[in-house]
């Protein structure tokens, strides 16, 4: 048994407690022992949630967690990997990585925090910002049109892509029972409630 889960570190009210509870709800459903779970993450913000689940966690860098994943995968098919990341460094630092992902079809499940910010480094704006929103990097509003995350991992090839919102527990818990049960690669979206620093 691991120490320190409950330890958590995050903002009150961040919605990446919401997401590591529907992580650890659909986990305990799908009765998988804890010595067959994964959880792959990197920094900032959501990746913490590898210290928060009971189970194999490895944090790595930016970017790079899906290339570590799919190692991880690779050299024992029947682990079950999750990759937990946000939308700064998913759709930003390791956008390649991601739609290349989806074209390989691997048997990942890949969980998206998505704040429309960088929140860890106090609320910049990221690949899903809004247009016109004013963040600590763009003081005047957004003015780089944002892209829709599950429109282009489907557009790679993604069979199973869904958007979630965080405060929907009983939806996001049952989105992530599917993606894991997916036998190939999925993508999970998730509208992420960010009270320090998104805006709008």
């Amino acid at each position: 048994m691991r120490s320190g889960l409950n330890k958590i570190q995050w903002c009150p009210w961040c919605g990446n407690f919401l997401i590591n509870l529907a992580l650890k709800n659909a986990l305990k459903q799908l009765n998988i022992p804890k010595h067959k779970v994964v959880i792959i993450s990197g920094i900032w913000c959501a990746s913490k949630t590898s210290q928060y689940i009971d189970g194999y966690g490895a944090e790595t860098l930016h970017g790079r967690w899906l290339p570590f994943a799919t190692g991880v995968k690779l050299a024992n098919p029947d682990l079950t990997v999750v990759v937990y990341w946000w939308d700064g460094d998913g759709y930003g630092i390791g956008l390649w990585h991601f739609l290349h992902s989806c074209r390989r079809n691997i048997n990942l499940t890949y969980i998206v925090a998505n704040n429309e910010n960088y929140g860890l480094t106090t609320g910049q704006a990221s690949p899903t910002t809004p247009l016109h929103v004013k963040t600590r990097s763009t003081p005047e509003g957004n003015e780089i049109l944002p892209f829709d995350p599950s429109a282009l991992a489907k557009s790679a090839w993604c069979w199973y892509s869904v958007h979630m919102i965080d405060k929907d527990l009983p939806l996001l818990t049952q989105s992530i029972v599917d993606a894991i049960k997916h036998e190939w690669f999925s993508h999970i979206d998730v509208d992420q409630a960010c009270p320090s620093w998104r805006k709008r």
